[in-house]
């Protein structure tokens, strides 16, 4: 029996992209087979958080999303956050308090939290705590990705909404 493949058209990281895949290809298969190695493979249930990614803005576990269900959407994966050499704010200000270790779970946390300050520019903790619930980190724990969130916000609410003063360069990381 042969398998009829599908044509998937998404906007990946501000990028028009035209996959072939299988009825049933696991977005998370796709996007690492596309390149898209940020997006790890953790515990394939929905569990841990570190295949996060945002479809349309919404942070989604892509272990659980079949491809095809992506068809016509805007994808945003860790790769497409910063800006050519420059982090984006909520990246810097997840190194300036210290929550980031191995880094398994980071792209999950900083695709999380920039959902998450889309909709709520002024979240309370228990807000942040709930946001970041589906990401689990072995590492750092909570209290300081919870702090760095708290603290993105009001950066972003201080700057009216704009990029940080303090723009870091990847390249000097």
């Amino acid at each position: 029996m042969k398998t009829t493949l599908l044509r998937v058209k998404v906007v990946i990281n501000s990028e028009a992209k035209e996959w072939t895949i299988a009825p049933g290809d696991l977005l998370l298969d796709v996007l690492r087979r596309e390149g898209y190695f940020g997006v790890k493979r953790g515990c394939e249930t929905g569990e841990c958080g570190a295949c996060t990614v945002l479809v349309n803005g919404r942070a989604i576990n892509s272990c659980l999303l079949f491809a095809a269900q992506a068809d016509g959407c805007d994808l945003l994966t860790i790769e497409g956050v910063a800006k050519d050499d420059t982090l984006d704010p909520i990246q810097e200000i997840f190194l300036d308090h210290g929550a980031v270790q191995c880094g398994y779970c980071t792209p999950g946390m900083i695709l999380s939290t920039k959902a998450l300050l889309a909709r709520n520019s002024d979240p309370t903790e228990a807000e942040v705590c709930d946001a970041l619930a589906g990401n689990y980190c072995r590492c750092t724990g909570f209290r300081k990705p919870i702090e760095a969130v708290l603290a993105a916000a009001a950066a972003r609410r201080a700057n009216g909404g704009k990029k940080s003063p303090r723009a870091a360069k990847v390249k000097s990381r």
